[in-house]
């Protein structure tokens, strides 16, 4: 099924490409229009995965580590949770800021991009290690949920499993209902990733109709520098994991490729 469905994402890809240069090369008047319909199928699809992330990150990492066990090997858990978490993030943006002024990403798009001065919306500041210590805290999980503030997420998740791993008699109800919660998520999943060569395909469609052939070189570009910078992350994140923990960490890997498959495809 996971070969097939790379094919349909493939055949979705092609497709957008001719049909994109189809509508760019022989409808110049109503390119935009048409550009603009097709591309509301992409971020319906867009916002169908941000519906998923904050349950699924929720139910996913309290239920695994409220199994893990109480007492001090839980006291255990959280601190090494927490300081992967807080560490990995870190990395992330550290690296993330060293890559795009390298990289320069955008630079010379061929599309029509906003005015340097034009105001986004989005709250932006001067990376701090203060600010970015504040922000791990959520003032409320419901508004850390629906903002999918995804490190404040994991910041309250974190402290609900160990309370519910120190009161195992009161919350083995709550346990099996975050569990099925989980298990529910993951089939969820499975449902919207089903919508993602119709995404695929409406995304590259819009993209070529719009800019034409030309972008989709500046695209290769634009996401090769991303890919290189991911895996550079991942390769720091494996080298630590195999310092921190041995030979055990491979095996880990193996546990956790469907999830990360999951993570990287959506």
């Amino acid at each position: 099924m996971s070969n097939r469905f790379t094919q349909y994402i493939l055949i979705a890809m092609v497709l957008g490409i001719v049909m994109g240069a189809l509508v760019f090369n022989y409808l110049p008047d109503s390119r935009a229009d048409i550009a603009s319909s097709v591309n509301l199928i992409a971020m319906l699809f867009l916002r169908l995965i941000k519906m998923i992330i904050a349950p699924l990150v929720f139910a996913t990492l309290v239920g695994g580590i409220a199994h893990m066990g109480s007492g001090a090997k839980l006291g255990r858990i959280f601190a090494k949770t927490m300081g992967w978490f807080v560490s990995a993030s870190f990395v992330s943006l550290l690296l993330g800021l060293v890559m795009v002024n390298l990289l320069q990403p955008g630079a010379n798009f061929p599309g029509t991009l906003p005015d340097k001065a034009q105001s986004t919306g989005l709250p932006v500041s001067a990376f701090s290690i203060e600010k970015f210590l504040t922000h791990l805290i959520p003032t409320s999980i419901a508004d850390a949920m629906a903002q999918n503030e995804i490190l404040q997420i994991v910041v309250f998740a974190v402290f609900f499993s160990v309370a519910l791993g120190a009161m195992p008699e009161r919350s083995k109800q709550i346990l099996s209902v975050i569990d099925d919660l989980g298990h529910i998520m993951l089939k969820v999943t499975g449902y919207v990733m089903l919508f993602a060569p119709i995404a695929v395909w409406a995304a590259i469609m819009a993209t070529v109709s719009k800019n034409g052939l030309a972008v989709l070189w500046k695209l290769i570009v634009f996401m090769g520098g991303f890919y290189f910078s991911l895996l550079l992350l991942w390769g720091i994140l494996v080298i630590v994991g195999f310092i921190v923990i041995g030979p055990r960490y491979s095996h880990l890997l193996r546990l956790i490729r469907e999830p990360l498959m999951i993570a990287f495809s959506t």
